[in-house]
Parts: structure tokens; C-alpha cells; sequence
């Protein structure tokens, strides 16, 4: 691997005024520091470290704040010396959204740890934006309760993460995506001023103005807090796995469920490729089947009659119950991350997740797996959906390119996305079901929302950060200065 060349050095005078804000102990400046904050874990950053090259660009400095106070004297500062802002949270996102592209301040915003309340009563917990998912999840058991958001990155992603890039976690088929569960929030908006939205079950009052920073990817403010709907702990929980003839049994079955109001806590169903992974120590009559995950949970007589619902409509599909050991196996690494080993032996791994309607499914997974594998013959393509609703589902892919030269991999990994996200909106799907738009999705925003929907963003952005300073690139929004790279998005 060849050196990565060294950053230019920070401004010496921004060094020193972010110091008197925060401490100098918390505003780091050195290469090492300024390398391991400047991007994210999308693969496409990956595959560039493997060749000695550094994803995007250096930021100047990173800073961690104690509290929104803090945070709102660094956007002063940053809004007076016209510096560019990245919020960070754990990096675990996938597609370039905590990225820098060069001379940024990165606001770290882990210290913002810590349940401020939970209300037993309204079933509500307040909480830090940097908070540690699952600390908070581990926190909320302890006192009896569940987030119910549980994304595979629970363990390497923040609260304030889950909330920047409209996420959703494992369980969403039963407890909702993240957008379902924020009550309230406090933002720190570019020019310093808090926004306080105040937590409420409901309101007729306008536009929904949390919801104009669920998604935003940090490019309009800095989450500080959130306060989010919980539950109980489950008392009960019933887990299975069941196996189909067909994939459109499988999902005509998931359809009928999710239409039926049942709410299982994890369903997954998968393709003929990921499910002959996961059943190779099942008998042989049950290795040829689609498998699919179910979990149901809550008090011990609901979870018994939604699982009497749920086998009924499984023997309508076609469907079985089989060996409980896939179901297992999945869930001792259900917040693992497979894709570290592939990328370690030079392949160009990486995962779409994409909105189709229940109309365009099992079809939209053919003319899919299609579209890639007409760019990239012979790569290896899988697929399942873990995220299903009475009108639609996610559908999850998994894609690996055999090793190649950085500029033809690098091609061919964004052509093999191009393909995929121009089929899924030519279906009547969505882009982006949960990772958020990043770096990488951005061309395909307009594709998505149209003119006119960009436009609006596009509005929204020069009204609350005119300086354009929050964020730059992401979202298709455009970086600050032309100098800066936006090649991937």
C-alpha cells in the first residue's frame, strides 16, 4: 500500500479559539487524529485506504464538545471564520455522510453521552445525540424498557446517528423506524440558536419541523438530544424459522401478514443465494427451501396469537416450519458486520437497500439482480428483506466484485449502483431505505424527488444555513467551494 500524503497543518488561530471553547484537550489536531476522523466506513472509502489514498479530503481539526452550549460557540465561530462543519457520531455509516472533504471542522459529539430522563409514565426517554446505542439500549433494559431500535450497528452507531440518517433498526416491522419514534429534539441550528422541539404525542401546528432534521444528514443544524418513544421489555418471545417452495410464496406470505396487523419483531426472508448460506446444516428436503426468520414478542397471549395468525398464513403460502438453528445462528451475530472480511481480500464489497412497493415485489428482486449483473457478470448478488410493512418492504442486497485495480473496481462499483438505482425508481421504488444518501447517493436525488423536490431541500438548505457550511455534499446538496471533490455525489 502506498503512503497517504501528509495533511497541510491546521490554522494555527482556529486551533486556539476552538480550544478556549472546548479545552485544549478536546481539540485534537494531530495527522493521526485528523486520518481516523475523516471519513466514515463506506466501502468506496475503503477501497481507496486499501490503495494507500485517503477517501475525500483532511479536515482541519476535530473538536469534541461537552454540551449544546459548546456546540453552538464552535457554529459561531465556524459561521465567522466561513469554516465547513462535519457532525460525527460513531462513523458507522456506509455511504460517505460523516465524510470530509477537506479543511472542516469535525465536531465529535460523543461526550453528548447519557439518559437525561426517562418517564415511566408517558413511556418516553430523553437522551444525548452521542449517546452509544447499545448503552442506551442496555440502560433502557435495566430500567425495564426497550428502544426497540436495533440496527445491525447498534454497537458502533449513536443515538443523534440514528436520528441524521432517518434509520431503521431490526425490529422496525414491530416498533417502527426511527422517524416513528422521536417526539422531540434539540438542534443546534448553524448561526448557534437552539431549537427546542418540545416532545409531544402529537400536533396540528404547521409543518413537522423535526422531521426537517430526521434525515438531514447533519447538513441543516446538529442534533444535540432527542426524545424518543419506548416500550416495555417483552415478557415473552417466540422465535422460529420457516422455509418456502417458492420466493413469491414467501413474500406473498410476508404481504399478507403485515396487511393482517401482525407485527413481528424480526422478519426475514431470503433469496435462493443467501438462504442455501444459512441452511447448509439443515436435512436435505430443507435446504432447497427459502428461508425465512420470524420473532414475535410482548405479553405472552398476544405473542401466542399472533403466532397462531402467522403459521396459518405461512400453510396458506405454501410455507413450513422448519429447524429453529438458522434462526440461531443468525442471532449470535445479528449485529456483526460481514463485510470487513471481503474488503480486507481486496474485493469491492458493499450493500444497497432499496424501498419497493409489495406491487413491484418478487419482480423488482429479478429485474434488480438483473441490472447488476448485466454490468458485472458473474459478481455475486443476494438478497433479503428484513424491514416489511403493510404497503411495501426493503429489499437488502449484498454485492461483491472480485479484486481489480482501484479505478476499474471503483468504476465498476458505481455502475453496478447506477443500474440498481435506476431500475428501483423506474419500478416506483425508493432509493434509500435506511442508510441515507451520504456521499454516494446523491446523483440520484433528482432521480428520486424530481426537480422541483430538490429544489425544495436545495431551499431549505440556504434558509437555515445560508453560508452553506453544515454538511457540504451530501445529501446531492453542493459542496461550499468548487475546489472540493464531490465525485460521489
Amino acid at each position: 500500500m502506498a503512503e497517504i500524503a501528509p495533511p497541510p497543518s491546521p490554522p494555527k488561530d482556529l486551533v486556539r479559539r476552538l480550544a478556549r471553547i472546548v479545552g485544549a484537550g478536546n481539540v485534537l489536531s494531530s495527522d493521526i487524529d485528523r486520518f481516523i476522523y475523516a471519513r466514515d466506513r463506506a466501502p468506496f472509502g475503503t477501497y481507496r485506504l486499501r490503495e494507500g489514498k485517503l477517501p475525500e479530503g483532511w479536515p482541519h481539526v476535530v473538536v469534541r464538545p461537552a454540551d449544546a452550549g459548546e456546540v453552538a460557540s464552535v457554529l459561531r465561530l465556524a459561521a465567522e471564520m466561513r469554516i465547513p462543519v462535519v457532525p460525527y457520531g460513531a462513523g458507522s455509516g456506509v455511504l460517505g455522510g460523516a465524510a470530509s472533504l477537506g479543511g472542516e471542522i469535525v465536531i465529535d459529539l460523543k461526550r453528548l453521552s447519557g439518559i437525561i430522563e426517562i418517564d415511566p409514565l408517558d413511556h418516553t426517554a430523553s437522551v444525548c445525540a452521542g449517546m452509544n446505542g447499545a448503552l442506551f439500549e442496555a440502560e433502557l433494559r435495566r430500567n425495564g424498557f426497550t428502544c426497540g431500535h436495533l440496527p445491525q450497528s447498534l454497537a458502533m452507531s449513536t443515538v443523534g446517528g440514528w436520528v441524521a440518517c432517518r434509520g431503521a433498526g431490526q425490529a422496525s416491522s414491530r416498533y417502527g423506524k426511527i422517524e416513528d419514534m422521536v417526539l422531540g429534539l434539540e438542534v443546534v441550528l448553524p448561526d448557534g440558536r437552539l431549537l427546542d422541539i418540545r416532545p409531544q404525542a402529537r400536533r396540528s401546528t404547521g409543518p413537522d419541523l423535526a422531521g426537517i432534521f430526521i434525515g438531514s444528514e447533519g447538513t441543516l443544524g446538529v442534533v444535540v438530544s432527542a426524545t424518543l418513544r419506548i416500550w416495555p421489555a417483552p415478557a415473552a418471545r417466540r422465535n422460529f424459522a420457516v422455509g418456502f417452495a417458492s420466493l413469491d410464496g414467501g413474500l406473498a406470505c410476508l404481504r399478507s401478514m403485515m396487511q393482517a396487523g401482525l407485527r413481528p419483531a424480526v422478519v426475514r426472508l431470503y433469496d435462493a443465494v443467501e438462504s442455501a448460506a444459512r441452511t447448509q446444516s439443515l436435512d436435505a428436503a430443507d435446504r432447497d427451501l427459502f428461508l425465512c426468520l420470524l420473532s414475535f414478542e410482548g405479553p405472552e397471549r398476544l405473542i401466542e396469537a399472533e403466532e397462531a395468525e402467522a403459521m396459518e398464513t405461512i400453510a396458506r403460502a405454501g410455507g413450513r416450519r422448519i429447524a429453529d438453528e438458522p434462526f440461531h445462528d443468525w442471532e449470535a451475530v445479528r449485529y456483526q458486520s460481514y463485510s470487513p472480511q471481503h474488503q480486507a481480500a481486496g474485493r469491492f464489497m458493499d450493500t444497497i437497500e432499496v424501498t419497493l412497493p409489495w406491487h413491484a415485489l418478487p419482480e423488482g428482486y429479478h429485474r434488480l439482480k438483473a441490472a447488476a449483473q448485466r454490468v458485472a457478470p458473474g459478481a455475486h448478488f443476494g438478497a433479503h428483506w428484513s424491514h416489511v410493512y403493510p404497503d411495501g418492504a426493503c429489499q437488502y442486497m449484498t454485492l461483491r466484485l472480485d479484486p481489480a485495480p482501484l479505478a476499474e473496481g471503483e468504476a465498476l462499483h458505481r455502475a453496478v449502483w447506477d443500474a440498481v438505482e435506476r431500475e428501483c425508481v423506474g419500478m416506483g421504488g425508493a432509493i434509500a431505505h435506511h442508510h441515507g444518501i451520504g456521499l454516494l447517493r446523491g446523483r440520484w436525488m433528482e432521480l428520486e424527488h424530481g426537480s422541483a423536490g430538490l429544489d425544495v431541500i436545495a431551499a431549505l438548505k440556504r434558509a437555515i444555513d445560508p453560508l452553506g457550511i453544515m454538511n457540504p455534499g451530501k445529501l446531492g446538496l453542493p459542496a461550499v467551494a468548487s475546489t472540493r471533490s464531490t465525485k460521489h455525489g
